[in-house]
C-alpha cells in the first residue's frame, strides 16, 4: 500500500526480492508472516477449524507464541525505518520506536475490550457474565499500565529532543505550545487518547484493585473509552508521520 501510494506499485516485489537488514525489508516480510500466521490463528478459533480435532488447541496455543515475537517485531519496525532517516530530525531519536510499541500494545488492548464488548449479549448466564468482567478487568487495568507508560516514554521523546541542540530541537518544537501541530497533538493524543480514558479506567479498576469489589464498568464506557484510546493512537501516528515531514535539518 505504500508503494502504490507513491505510484509504482509494481516495485512492490522488490521489497520480497531484496533481502537485507533495511527496516523497509525486513518490515515487509514481518507484516506477510505476521498477518498470514495470524489469520490462520483466528481460523482455529472458528467452527470449521474444529477438523483438527484434538490438535485444534495445541495449534492455536502454539501460533500464539509464534506470533508474540512477530507482533512485537510489527509493532517496533515502523518506528526503527522512521528514526533510521537522520534527513528528518523529528523522527531521528531512539524513543520513537519505543512509542510506537508501547502505543500498538495499548491500542491492541482497546480493540480486544470494544470487540468483546460489542458482542457480549443480553440473556447469557451468570457464569459468563462473570468471566467476561473478570478479563474485561485484566484487560483495563493492563491498559491503565500501558497508557502511563506511554505517557512516560511521550516525556522522554519529549526531553530528548529538548536537551538535544540543533536540528532535533528545532522539529520537536512543532508539536510544542505555539508549534503548527500543538493543538492536535496535545488535544487529541494526550487527552482524548491518553489522560481521559486512564482517569475513566481508574475510577472501575481501583475499587476492585484496593477493595476487591467486583469490576462492573457500563457496556457503553468499555466501548467509549477504547474508541477513544484508538483515535489518540491513530492520531499519534499521524502526527509524528505529518510533523517528519514538515519539519528538516535547519541551516542545509
Amino acid at each position: 500500500m505504500i508503494i502504490a501510494e507513491l505510484g509504482q506499485p509494481y516495485r512492490a516485489l522488490n521489497l520480497f526480492k531484496v533481502i537485507n537488514l533495511s527496516p523497509m525489508s525486513v518490515g515487509s516480510w514481518l507484516l506477510l508472516v505476521f498477518i498470514n500466521v495470524s489469520l490462520v490463528y483466528a481460523f482455529l478459533y472458528l467452527p470449521w477449524g474444529s477438523v483438527f480435532g484434538r490438535w485444534q488447541a495445541p495449534l492455536r496455543r502454539g501460533l500464539a507464541w509464534v506470533c508474540v515475537p512477530l507482533g512485537i517485531g510489527t509493532a517496533i519496525y515502523t518506528g526503527v525505518m522512521l528514526g533510521a532517516m537522520p534527513a528528518r530530525p523529528f523522527w531521528n531519536s531512539p524513543v520513537l520506536a519505543l512509542l510506537f510499541f508501547i502505543s500498538a500494545l495499548s491500542t491492541g488492548v482497546a480493540v480486544i475490550i470494544l470487540a468483546q464488548a460489542l458482542t457480549s449479549r443480553k440473556g447469557m448466564d451468570s457464569y459468563t457474565i462473570h468471566q467476561i468482567h473478570e478479563s474485561t478487568y485484566l484487560l483495563t487495568a493492563s491498559d491503565v499500565m500501558l497508557i502511563g507508560f506511554e505517557v512516560l516514554v511521550i516525556f522522554l521523546f519529549l526531553m530528548f529532543a529538548h536537551l538535544t541542540v540543533g536540528d532535533v530541537k528545532y522539529a520537536v518544537s512543532v508539536i510544542l505550545p505555539g508549534g503548527e501541530l500543538a493543538g492536535m497533538f496535545w488535544l487529541w493524543v494526550v487527552l482524548i487518547g491518553l489522560l481521559i480514558p486512564a482517569l475513566i479506567e481508574l475510577a472501575f479498576v481501583i475499587p476492585k484493585l484496593l477493595y476487591h469489589r467486583d469490576y462492573r464498568a457500563p457496556r457503553a464506557v468499555d466501548i467509549v473509552v477504547p474508541v477513544a484510546i484508538l483515535i489518540g493512537g491513530f492520531m499519534l501516528r499521524y502526527v509524528v508521520v505529518v510533523a517528519g515531514q514538515i519539519t528538516g535539518p535547519v541551516g542545509i
